[in-house]
């Protein structure tokens, strides 16, 4: 396996590969100038001209949200401006308050791709990486299923470290960590579609080129994180990527567009298998509204 990362070398963005030689963590450049891992700035690893997510996917994420899966991925779209960076801060907009992180893998594609089978994905996949597809609940009630606001605001699409190769995803553990303290632990064995399937399935109706980026969905306890917070999800193979939760300088808006809202969809996503109305509620498959009982 080869990590690749994309740095702020000199002032100008750099691709460089990871080397660990005895106690030195660095970053080396095809020119030979080297920095300390710890030291660098990030930029996202990959440059995509789409992102897309899959809603659910995970077995444990599925059973907290008593929901069903369908017969088929369904899939939502962030975008690129979404897109930030391992040690970047993420900010929640002044105004509102049900930010919530999801520990991911994305997939970034290598080459052009178009209706493939699955058993052929591998050889249009670049490699993998970290992603942390926050989500602003807010907004819940608006974008309904698009969830453009809720998933594509600004800096709501972390990235990184790297970006790895020949990297094989089965069994392998992800976790998302608040301040220290362990919030998701799941397995990739828990996901319903692997990651070969997500991409030949796109890849049917959608051409995917060389930096386009699927995000796999994420495991059980996504939960609602706050300025000051210090969140980090790691995958196995594929390293740890960390971000700080910041307030934004400026309220949203309030004289154009739907306004946050605190209603009780909202909370029921951001507080997940805690919230106070799940036992009124019947399982409902994506997209659907629940009932009450």
């Amino acid at each position: 396996m080869t990590e690749y990362r994309r740095i702020l070398l000199d002032g100008y963005p750099t691709e460089v590969v990871r080397q660990l030689d005895g106690g030195r963590d660095e970053l080396v450049a095809g020119d030979g100038r080297r920095v300390a891992t710890a030291e660098a700035v990030h930029l996202p690893p990959a440059e995509p001209t789409k992102i897309i997510c899959v809603h659910l996917n995970y077995r444990s994420r599925v059973e907290e949200f008593m929901a069903r899966l369908p017969p088929a991925p369904t899939y939502f779209h962030k975008p690129v401006t979404a897109l930030n960076a391992h040690g970047a801060d993420v900010v929640r907009p002044e105004g509102c308050r049900w930010l919530n992180y999801e520990g991911e893998i994305a997939i970034v594609i290598g080459r052009t791709c178009r209706n493939i089978a699955p058993d052929e994905a591998a050889r249009y996949i670049a490699g993998y990486t970290v992603g942390n597809d926050y989500g602003l609940h807010d907004f819940r009630d608006t974008d309904a299923g698009s969830m453009l606001r809720v998933k594509g605001s600004d800096t709501l699409c972390p990235l990184g470290p790297g970006l790895v190769t020949d990297w094989d995803f089965r069994h392998k553990r992800i976790r998302t960590v608040v301040n220290g303290e362990v919030r998701q632990d799941g397995n990739t064995d828990e996901m319903e579609w692997d990651m070969h399937y997500l991409v030949a399935d796109i890849a049917r109706t959608i051409t995917l080129v060389a930096g386009d980026v699927l995000l796999s969905g994420t495991p059980a306890n996504s939960r609602t994180v706050y300025p000051g917070d210090v969140v980090t999800v790691e995958v196995e193979g594929l390293g740890a990527l960390t971000n700080s939760i910041v307030s934004g300088p400026t309220p949203i808006r309030a004289d154009v567009g739907a306004q946050p809202s605190n209603s009780e969809e909202v909370q029921s996503t951001a507080k997940g298998g805690d919230w106070e109305f799940r036992g009124r509620r019947k399982p409902r498959k994506p997209g659907e509204e629940a009932v009450d009982e």
